[in-house]
């Protein structure tokens, strides 16, 4: 069979249509297959996101001087931890920390030996028994509040009285040992203390401190009477009963020992109060 010239034109003609629409088609379907696979999280992408306006100036320079220069850590970025810690008040010179306070020392109320007591009942006046219990009929007298009396014995609770003799209810009395002898310990951290007590009726009332040789010792009187300050080899070192009202001392102790506060009674006795540091 023979083909005319025309005949074989038309033929070639469509042949290279049907070759170039089947590239065509090729073409789009690659295209199509690679637009479905999905998209890969990496550091290339997130660096190509499209940004803001920044300020910084790393961002005017070229991606490839960005690139090459290192990060630089500055003091923002350092954790909190990281800070230099501030300087502690009590390790600045000068600075002191919190301030401790005074010491309360009481002389104790029993357990000791009571030479006087001072009515204070509730619902006066104090009966007086012959007996320390409470009948009806065992009332041998009465005292109104205030009165001064001796003891001579103390039982169960009950006080004997020489005067009217004859018993009466501790807890309706006021009353202290006769001789104290207590020491002060200052509170861990501090160097003062506040001695505050009564004395009823005679006795001696005794408080001990130690102090080392060229401290500074200060004695504040805070009720009528100061009391006697007495070194540690017995020497009178300020409160002399016999001249004059002393209100306050302060001075270098010479040696190193327990020093004592003496308060002696006047026999009816007295409250005190002294505030004493040593530093």
């Amino acid at each position: 069979m023979s083909f005319t010239k025309a005949q074989i034109i038309t033929v070639s003609l469509a042949g290279l249509a049907t070759a170039v629409g089947v590239a065509v088609a090729t073409i789009q379907s690659g295209a199509m297959k690679q637009s479905h696979l999905p998209l890969a999280e990496s550091p290339a992408s997130t660096r190509n996101e499209i940004a803001g306006p920044t300020n910084n100036p790393e961002s005017r320079q070229p991606k490839s001087l960005q690139a090459q220069t290192p990060a630089v850590e500055s003091p923002k970025s350092q954790p909190q931890s990281a800070k230099t810690p501030a300087l502690q008040s009590s390790l600045v010179a000068g600075v002191s920390g919190r301030k401790v306070e005074p010491v309360v020392v009481t002389p104790p109320n029993s357990g000791c030996k009571i030479s006087m007591a001072v009515v204070s009942d509730p619902n006066p006046p104090l009966n007086v028994r012959s007996i320390p219990q409470v009948r009806g009929s065992n009332i041998v007298g009465k005292l109104k509040n205030n009165t001064f009396v001796s003891v001579a014995e103390e039982q169960n609770g009950w006080l004997r009285i020489t005067d009217p003799p004859g018993w009466i209810a501790k807890n309706r009395t006021e009353s202290s040992c006769s001789n104290v002898n207590q020491q002060i310990n200052f509170l861990p951290g501090g160097d003062e203390a506040i001695v505050k007590g009564r004395i009823i009726g005679g006795g001696s009332h005794s408080y001990q401190i130690r102090a080392r040789k060229g401290q500074t010792m200060t004695v504040r009187n805070r009720q009528e009477v100061f009391p006697q300050i007495i070194t540690p080899r017995g020497k009178l070192l300020a409160g002399n009963p016999y001249e004059g009202n002393e209100t306050e001392w302060t001075g270098k102790v010479p040696v190193t020992g327990n020093y004592t506060f003496e308060l002696d009674s006047n026999f009816r006795g007295y409250e005190y109060e002294f505030y004493v540091r040593v530093r």
